[in-house]
């Protein structure tokens, strides 16, 4: 099964997209979040972001003229930065641990 039709360039869905998968995404909820269900705290989506984002980041370098990619990216930055602040806002406590837990500059 090809997701890309195109004569020079067939991908398949092994290769393409399947970068995080649930038990991936269980993993990152369990390990900064409450537990591997609690898929709605702010340090569990921050970690899923700062992942997420990593990857867009070693795909750029790779691929460099790839626009939609980067305003994914950019996009993915804004929001961990939006859920970084209210957590700054909210529990000080709780945003320096995950702040030191991701290695985050800050």
């Amino acid at each position: 099964m090809y997701l890309c039709t195109f004569k020079a360039l067939q991908i398949s869905k092994c290769d393409f997209g399947m970068y995080l998968t649930k038990e991936k995404k269980a993993e990152i909820f369990a390990k900064f979040g409450a537990s591997a269900t609690d898929t709605g705290s702010a340090e569990g989506q921050i970690a899923l972001f700062s992942h997420r984002i990593s990857h867009l980041t070693e795909h750029l370098k790779q691929n460099r003229k790839d626009h939609n990619t980067e305003r994914s990216l950019v996009a993915l930055v804004g929001k961990r930065r939006k859920l970084l602040n209210y957590l700054k806002k909210t529990d000080i406590t709780r945003y320096r641990a995950i702040v030191e837990k991701l290695e985050l500059r800050k």
